[in-house]
Parts: structure tokens; C-alpha cells; sequence
């Protein structure tokens, strides 16, 4: 599933090779997302200029010339990736293609279609039920030591639980929040309200950096965005996370496996307490 790094990813990705794009032509199977993908709205952005992209949380905003927003979410398996050649041509699992005034068609492909397409205007956008309850952005100077010992405060349920909770903190996901609690010491099942605040900090600064790397090195789980297979190198340096019953790179004790809020933890038993 893509996370936080691999949308920053894309988002970069489509910030340098995107903006400044006009909409030629749109194709769409319009077949069902997470909602409805409306044939009308991807027919609409014919025309339409793409004047930045931003992200939020794991959504990826394009504001458009005519004032609207394109938005748009991976989901588990949707990807967001320029098509040139025979390769442009509609796969079983693209659900928009929309060819640009310069370059190569721009494609949304998600075989399990759990992503997100959404063509919105200004308010619409204000009132999104996906982006109005999100919590604090973790590379953001709002995320620190303090926002997140009061979030933890008085909590019994586990801190990997809480990582992963968005309306508090976006975009850490499993295998981020595994990687940051075991490069913390911080074991996964730890009552979040029993965390110290110096213990605290040191969460808070592994998961920005952690986060930080992964970018830097294109994010873990998306590999071709640009049809250039350059991303996720960030998966050659995973310290735990899919690494049960592997050697600890600190303690060589074999790594855990603990199931926490439906999602697969790992963690040294030794080294995090």
C-alpha cells in the first residue's frame, strides 16, 4: 500500500513533469473506485491546466486553471504514471488516461480499485469528507515531542496503534511505524500514555527522519511511476518490518511478528522495550 514516501513520491514526480500541462484528451472505463468515477468529471478536465501539485496525508491535490482540484488517492494498489509508446495504450487495470499538450499520456491505474478520482470545485473541496478530519502532517513543526505526548496522553491502546491513527497524525503507516518505533527502542505494544517525554522525542525525530529517507530514496512499495523504475529503493534498508523470524541487525534475535489493530508489527523483542 502506498504510504506517505510514496505519494511524496508521486507527488514530486508529478510536480516536475506535470505542471504547466494542459488536458488534450480523456479517456476513462468508469468503472467504480472508492466512490463513483464519474465519466462527466474526467471528460471536463479537456482544457484544463495543471497549476501545481501538493500533497495531504496520502491525498494528492492538483489545483487546475479553471479554479477546481483534482483529487486523488492510490489507495491500496493505484499508482499515478506517464505512458509512451504501446504502453499508452488502456491496460485492464487503468481507469483514467489523460493525454497532455506535451509529453505522454498521464494514467490512474489501481487494480483494486480503492483509490480516489475525484474532479471538485473550491468548495466541494473545503467540505471533502476525506480531507476535513486528517490530523497533523509528521514532517510539519506542529508534530513534535509535545503535540504527541499530549495526543498519547492518559491512553492505554498500543503506540504502533496510535502512529497509525490518521485523525491524529497522517501518513505514518505500517512500515513506517515499525521502522521508527524499533530505530526509537520503543517496543510496538507499549501503552502509549506510559511513554516518557525524552523517550517521546526520539519517536517523534525517528519518524521524521525515517519518513525523510524513505522519500529521499523514492518510498518503499511504488517502483515505476514514471515508467522509469526508480522508486522504492527505501525497501533495501528495512531494519524489521517483513523480517520475521530474521536476524536483529543489532541483537541478531529473531524478529516478531504481532498482529496490532489488524496490521502485521515487527519488532525486536530484545532491543525494544
Amino acid at each position: 500500500m502506498p504510504e506517505l514516501p510514496e505519494v511524496e513520491t508521486v507527488c514530486r514526480a508529478m510536480a516536475t513533469h506535470l505542471v504547466g500541462r494542459r488536458v488534450t484528451d480523456a479517456w476513462t472505463d468508469g468503472l467504480r473506485l472508492r466512490e463513483v468515477l464519474s465519466p462527466t468529471a474526467v471528460h471536463s478536465l479537456v482544457g484544463e491546466r495543471f497549476e501545481d501539485a501538493r500533497r495531504r496525508a496520502k491525498f494528492l491535490l492538483f489545483p487546475l486553471s479553471s479554479g477546481r482540484t483534482l483529487l486523488v488517492h492510490l489507495g491500496m494498489t493505484g499508482n499515478l504514471v506517464f505512458r509512451s509508446g504501446a504502453n499508452a495504450e488502456p491496460s485492464a487495470h487503468d481507469h483514467v488516461l489523460l493525454g497532455l499538450d506535451q509529453g505522454p499520456p498521464l494514467v490512474y491505474a489501481d487494480p483494486r480499485r480503492f483509490g480516489l478520482f475525484q474532479v471538485l470545485t473550491a468548495t466541494q473541496l473545503t467540505r471533502s469528507k476525506w480531507l476535513k478530519s486528517l490530523g497533523v502532517e509528521p514532517l510539519s513543526t506542529e508534530f513534535d515531542a509535545d503535540f504527541l505526548l499530549t495526543a498519547c496522553q492518559g491512553r492505554s491502546r498500543p503506540i504502533k496503534s496510535l502512529l497509525l491513527d490518521g485523525h491524529i497524525v497522517v501518513g505514518v503507516g505500517n512500515i513506517y511505524a515499525s521502522e521508527s518505533l524499533f530505530a526509537a527502542r520503543i517496543r510496538p505494544t507499549t501503552p502509549a500514555g506510559r511513554i516518557s517525554r525524552p523517550r517521546m522525542a526520539r519517536l517523534v525525530a525517528e519518524i521524521k527522519q525515517v519518513l525523510q529517507r524513505s522519500i529521499d530514496r523514492g518510498g518503499t512499495t511504488i517502483n515505476d511511476y514514471l515508467g522509469s523504475g526508480d522508486g522504492g529503493r527505501f525497501q533495501q534498508e528495512l531494519a524489521v518490518y517483513g523480517r520475521a523470524g530474521e536476524g536483529c541487525i543489532v541483537c541478531d534475535k529473531p524478529i516478531a511478528n504481532k498482529v496490532l489493530s489488524g496490521r502485521s508489527t515487527f519488532y525486536c523483542t530484545t532491543c525494544q522495550h
